[in-house]
This record gives C-alpha cells, sequence and structure tokens, in this order.
C-alpha cells in the first residue's frame, strides 16, 4: 500500500483488513530513506520503537482494541516539543539535550500515544521555532517537496514537508506568527492552529508564551479533525489552557454550509507583491464555499496592521525574556538568523510590549463584533508562494508583508489553511480560514465542505508519491 494516504483512509484501511499498522510503519519509514536526504524533514528517527508501537496496535485490532482512529498511525513530532524516546533539540546549540529528557513526553505526544499512533521521529524547525535555515549548523536544510530550490515555510518545516512528501501521514507544529499555517499553505496541505487555551503546550519549548498554540499538520480537513480530537482538553500542567468542552469535530463534517455566512477580505491592500495566480484562485475558492451552501459577504479586519505588529512585538519581546540569560553568555552559539529577530525586541520599550496588548484586547472586542454578523472568515494564508532558499533574506525584509498569519495569533482565533490551487511557477498556495473562539468545528466544517468539492488536498509532488486521487 502507498505510504500517501490520508489519516482517515489509512485507518479505514486497517480497520478492513487491506492494510496493518506495521505496513504502514515500514512503508512510511522506505519513503523517509528515499527523500529525507534531500528533503531535510527528520532530525531523529525512532524507527525501532514506532515499529514496536505498530505491532502493539496491530496486535490490539486483533484482540478487538481500538483506541481511536489514529491507532496505527505514523505521525511526526516537530523537535520543540518532548518525547520520551531522547531529547529535543529545538534545532538549537544552545537547548541543553536534558530538559526534554527530564520532562518525557509532552502532554500532546501522550494524548497521541494514548491514542495508539505511531511517534516515528522529531521533524525539523527553525532554531527555537523562529530564525532561518542556517548551513552552518549541524542540522538537516529543511527543503520543500514540491521544489527543492523553495523553503518549506518554518517554523514547522518538517512537519510540513513530511505530510506533503508521505514521510508522515499527519504531524505536530506549532504557531506563534503563522508557523503551522505557512508550512501547510506553502507544502499543499492541511494546517489548523486551534483557539489559543484549547491544547495544551505543557513539554513545548516557548517562543512567545501569550501567543504559542499546537495543533495538527495533515493532508486533509477531516484528518486535522481526528487529530484535534485527541489533542483537545485541558490540562492543569498548562497555564494558559482553558477548561471547555471539546465537542465532536468529525460529526460537524457534513460537507453542507448552509446557513454559514463567510466574511471575504483578500488583503491586497495590505500584500504588497502578489502571485499573478492568486486573484483568479482566491475568487474561484470562495465561489466553492458559495456553492456549498455558504452566503459570502464582503468585510474589513479591524486593526489588522496592529494586529501584525502587536505580534511581531510580542513575539520578540516573550522570546527575548526567555532567552536573556543564555543571550549573555551564549550569544555565539545561536544562530545568526535567531539572534538578529529576537534581538529586534531590544528596540522596543516596556510602552511598546504593553500598548501591543492592550491593542490586543481592543482588537479581540473589535473582532467578536464582526463574528456577531459572520460565522467565519475567508483570507489567502499568503499573497505569494514559498520563497526560494537563496532569497531568504529577501524574504524577511520584505516578503513578510504577503504573509496574513499573525493576526489570528495576536487575537488567538482558531484559523485553519487548505490548499486552494499552485502559483504562477507551481508551488502552492494557501486559504485561509478563521472562526470564533473554541468553534474549530465550524472552521473544519468549511474546510472539509471545499476539500469535498476540490482535489488540490489530493495532489502530490513528484517525489515517487501517487496522488490521494489514485490511492
Amino acid at each position: 500500500m502507498s505510504s500517501y494516504l490520508s489519516i482517515s483512509a489509512a485507518a479505514a484501511a486497517l480497520r478492513s483488513g487491506e492494510t496493518t499498522s506495521v505496513e504502514l510503519a515500514h512503508d512510511a519509514i522506505t519513503t523517509t530513506d528515499a527523500h529525507d536526504a534531500a528533503v531535510g524533514t527528520f532530525i531523529t528517527r525512532y524507527n525501532d520503537q514506532a515499529l514496536e508501537a505498530a505491532a502493539q496496535a496491530d496486535a490490539d485490532f486483533a484482540a478487538g482494541v481500538d483506541k481511536s482512529p489514529l491507532q496505527g498511525i505514523p505521525l511526526g513530532i516537530k523537535d520543540i516539543i518532548t518525547t520520551a524516546e531522547g531529547p529535543s533539540t529545538a534545532q538549537s546549540l544552545v537547548l541543553d539535550p536534558q530538559w526534554g529528557l527530564d520532562r518525557g513526553d509532552a502532554v500532546v505526544v501522550s494524548r497521541l500515544r494514548s491514542a495508539g499512533a505511531l511517534i516515528m521521529g522529531k521533524l525539523t524547525t527553525m532554531e527555537f521555532a523562529c530564525g532561518l535555515p542556517d548551513f552552518d549548523r549541524p542540522f538537516p536544510i529543511p527543503r520543500n517537496p514540491w521544489n527543492l530550490d523553495y523553503w518549506p515555510g518554518g517554523s514547522s518545516s518538517g512537519s510540513g514537508s513530511g505530510v506533503a512528501s508521505g514521510m508522515v501521514l499527519g504531524a505536530l507544529g506549532t504557531d506563534t506568527g503563522g508557523s503551522i499555517r505557512l508550512p501547510a499553505a506553502y507544502c499543499g496541505i492541511t494546517g489548523l492552529m486551534p483557539t489559543f487555551g484549547r491544547v495544551p503546550k505543557s513539554g513545548c519549548a516557548p517562543l512567545g508564551y501569550s501567543l504559542d498554540h499546537i495543533g495538527p499538520m495533515t493532508r486533509t480537513a477531516r484528518d486535522a479533525a481526528l487529530m484535534l480530537s485527541v489533542l483537545a482538553g485541558y490540562d492543569a500542567s498548562d497555564a494558559c489552557a482553558v477548561d471547555v468542552a471539546v465537542p465532536d469535530y468529525t460529526a460537524a463534517l457534513t460537507g453542507d454550509l448552509s446557513g454559514l455566512r463567510i466574511g471575504v477580505q483578500r488583503l491586497e491592500e495590505y500584500a504588497g507583491e502578489e502571485d499573478p495566480a492568486l486573484a483568479g484562485l482566491f475568487a474561484d475558492a470562495v465561489s466553492v464555499l458559495s456553492a456549498a451552501g455558504a452566503d459570502v459577504v464582503e468585510i474589513s479586519l479591524p486593526f489588522y496592521r496592529e494586529m501584525v505588529a502587536a505580534d511581531f512585538v510580542t513575539l520578540t519581546a516573550e522570546a527575548a525574556a526567555y532567552h536573556m540569560p543564555d543571550f549573555q553568555t551564549r550569544w555565539s552559539d545561536y544562530a545568526p538568523g535567531t539572534r538578529s529577530i529576537l534581538s529586534m525586541a531590544f528596540s522596543f520599550s516596556a510602552a511598546d510590549f504593553v500598548q501591543a496588548q492592550r491593542a490586543r484586547r481592543v482588537a479581540q472586542h473589535a473582532l467578536n463584533d464582526l463574528f456577531a454578523t459572520v460565522d467565519l472568515i475567508v483570507t489567502p494564508t499568503s499573497s505569494k508562494v514559498a520563497a526560494r532558499i537563496d532569497d531568504l533574506g529577501e524574504f524577511l525584509s520584505d516578503g513578510f508583508l504577503s504573509v496574513h498569519t499573525p493576526y489570528w495569533d495576536s487575537t488567538g482565533n482558531p484559523a485553519v489553511s487548505i490548499p486552494m490551487g499552485f502559483g504562477v511557477d507551481g508551488m502552492p498556495l494557501g486559504l485561509q480560514l478563521a472562526g470564533r473562539p473554541f468553534d474549530e468545528a465550524t472552521v473544519l466544517r468549511a474546510g472539509d465542505a471545499f476539500q469535498q468539492r476540490t482535489d488540490w488536498h489530493a495532489q502530490a509532488p513528484a517525489l515517487g508519491a501517487p496522488s490521494l486521487a489514485e490511492v
């Protein structure tokens, strides 16, 4: 059986006897053996442990034990989230390996493992979930499986490339300014940033305490719903976790958007340069949502520029606070890109940080007023495709204007990126759907309805894997 399956398709095949968990694990290992050296997805692989877990999953199936739809499914973990199998590096020379070993499984990893999932290994990131790829460091350079000259996005780089290339069927990413949704858009997969506080962050190296989210990266919105059903829920170990009920996410995937009102904004006034294909693809995507039954209306996001700025001020300031002791003693051990980004915090004052938090609250109230008139908001995830790796310095200087993810980190609302087509150079572009706080079910309902009517999510890069439409 091909390794290029959705989680839901693999789960069905496991239960029908068409495949086994051990076969899925071997397929994932074989695909990784073939492509990881070029794509740079894994930092550490747990092949032996994953095969043991796969054998146990098969034994459980044989005994009539069915823990969840994730039982027997190969998954990857971004390497800022701890696992019991080995240390977490945060792709940095600075992080003490003992930090992860002392913690064992992060809450989210423990939940996946209890659900029967296979942990295939730790996936590449940017240093401490920021910075840029660095050829002078002893870590893989993550590349985009659609074209190895391009970046897969960050900071959940290996999570995006691993799912897109078939090395894993799903992965955990983190999102502080777009680090789930951008790799999802750039790699042509689905990436969900849940509401702030929906998924516990204990065992995750922080970037911005008040901005960080952990969420699923998958082929489809249905797969994201399956993973979120396991990941979501209060845990007292995370001071930011919110104790609210977790709904049945898959029950919301009706394929019908009747009764929903969706606010639409392309954000071209903020984007600078756009991919020439974007306007047509975005218009087509909105038409698909309308054909699914939604009422679509033009809207304007309140305080857009302010929320993008607030995200950057908050992220850099909170990260600098976390890293200050190491900044003072191990400055040269940080990669230059990380130093460049995080040191920008020192150009902001305490008053700037406080003002950013006040602005976030004002925008949240204004956004709540807007959500009294619409159920969802749709924008592009980014107005341009991924940058070439050789051009990432330029991306930091002005390409970030094309990115439309930080707004939702500042406000904390759930947002998903799903594939909506390809730019003029053949690289993927993403559609972003955002909803009310803790209403991931409606966000996923719309993403799934879109994917039931399109096949962009079923396309695969030319790395030897067939498209989902062929398996």
